[in-house]
C-alpha cells in the first residue's frame, strides 16, 4: 500500500543552510540548532536536522535563499528519523509578512523555472 500524496503544491529539491530555533506557546527559546532543507514549496519545507524536533513545535528558521536571508515561522507536521540517522520534520509556513512570502515565491518560480 502506498502513502497516500497529501501536498497542495508540489516541492522542488534545494539544499540550504539554515538555523533554527524551538519556541513554545508562550513564545519561550527552548531549543536550537542548524539544519538544511531539502526540499521547499510555497507553503512549506522539508527539514533535516541532527535532533528530532517535536510535532506541532513552532520553529523559527533563518534560511538562504538565493542572496537573501529569509526569517520564517513555522509549525512542524512531523518529524521521522531517515536512513543515516538524521531527523527529517515536515514544516508548515505560517504568519510570514509580504516581503519574505515573495522571497520565497520568487526562489520557488526561478528554481522551477531552472531545473524542471
Amino acid at each position: 500500500m502506498t502513502k497516500k500524496e497529501q501536498r497542495r503544491q508540489a516541492r522542488y529539491e534545494s539544499i540550504q543552510l539554515l538555523s533554527y530555533i524551538c519556541i513554545d506557546d508562550d513564545g519561550k527559546e527552548w531549543k536550537q540548532g542548524m539544519g538544511r532543507t531539502l526540499n521547499i514549496n510555497e507553503i512549506g519545507l522539508k527539514l533535516e536536522t541532527h535532533e528530532p524536533i517535536e510535532t506541532r513545535q513552532i520553529v523559527l528558521l533563518a534560511v538562504g535563499l538565493e542572496n537573501e536571508v529569509v526569517d520564517i515561522k513555522g509549525r512542524v507536521i512531523y518529524c521521522n528519523r531517515n536512513e543515516v540517522g538524521r531527523f527529517e520534520s515536515g514544516v508548515e509556513f505560517y504568519d510570514l509578512d509580504a516581503s519574505d512570502r515573495e522571497v520565497i515565491r520568487l526562489f520557488v518560480r526561478e528554481f522551477n523555472r531552472q531545473y524542471i
